[in-house]
């Protein structure tokens, strides 16, 4: 890395245990609403509409009404569980380098907890009092759907965080106040994330502040801009050049660093003009 790390950017105490457990309640908050996961639960109602229509797994002897809100009730159920194993999982990028890994670690976390939900349910609304004999017998069958979903909304919703230029006239972006005084009034080329700190590149130099990079990009809206990498947001405008090389991209910026560039978000990068 280019730079040293002044002593004082590492001199900020860590978070404490409440304000810790304050930010995890935050972020399951906004994992249930952001906008690709309110997408996704779209997606979950509408595959429950069309696994009804179809009488899946033989329940076309029911009516379509108790079809619908069986298929739909549990779709929806499993869309939100599968939103809270995904945070766990996949935060902070992890799942960018191995994604076929993190989509089966997905499909089991959900499979393990929902086929006693499924089993209950189908169970009260088809035969009556539960029979714990028949639950091994959904197991299968709520594995297969849970994988076809977990592809579903893996493909839908597999897209670089973006952020985007403020119009004529509107204020400077919050993050913009956290740089460092040797670095105001420098221009921002790219944030990464080294640990729990996150290293800003500017036209001014290099230094270390105290936050976690989704939180960053949040404060990044006016800035056009994205996620790049698991732990990598790129200024637009700093981007000088990109090569490719086993595979891989890299950008090229003004300040003569390198940004990667997952695999999982190239295809959109590349539609979007980046390179």
């Amino acid at each position: 890395m280019v730079g040293s790390v002044p002593q004082s950017s590492l001199r900020q105490s860590p978070a404490s245990f409440r304000e810790r457990l304050a930010d995890a309640v935050h972020a399951s908050r906004t994992a249930m609403t952001r906008h690709d996961s309110l997408r996704g639960f779209a997606v979950s109602a509408a595959a429950g509409v069309f696994l009804a229509l179809i009488g899946a797994f033989g329940s076309d002897a029911a009516p379509v009404g108790v079809r619908l809100a069986y298929w739909v009730g549990l779709c929806l159920a499993g869309a939100v569980v599968g939103t809270g194993i995904t945070h766990l999982i996949g935060r902070e990028g992890r799942a960018d380098a191995r994604p076929w890994l993190y989509g089966a670690l997905t499909a089991v976390s959900i499979t393990l907890p929902f086929t006693g939900v499924v089993w209950l349910v189908s169970e009260l609304a088809f035969h009556g009092p539960p029979r714990p004999r028949t639950l091994p017998l959904y197991l299968g069958p709520v594995f297969i759907v849970t994988v076809g979903m977990t592809a579903l909304n893996f493909m839908v919703q597999r897209r670089p965080v973006e952020t985007h230029a403020a119009p004529t006239g509107a204020s400077p972006p919050r993050f913009l106040d956290r740089l460092p005084p040797k670095l105001r009034g420098a221009e921002l080329y790219a944030v990464e994330a080294q640990d729990h700190y996150l290293r800003l590149h500017t036209s001014r130099g290099q230094d270390l502040i105290l936050m976690r990079l989704s939180d960053a990009v949040a404060e990044l809206e006016g800035i056009e801009g994205a996620q790049t990498h698991r732990s990598w947001w790129v200024a637009k405008t700093a981007v000088e050049d990109a090569r490719r090389g086993d595979g891989r991209a890299t950008l090229k910026l003004r300040s003569g660093i390198e940004a990667p560039v997952s695999r999982a978000y190239a295809k959109a990068l590349r539609e979007a003009g980046w390179f």
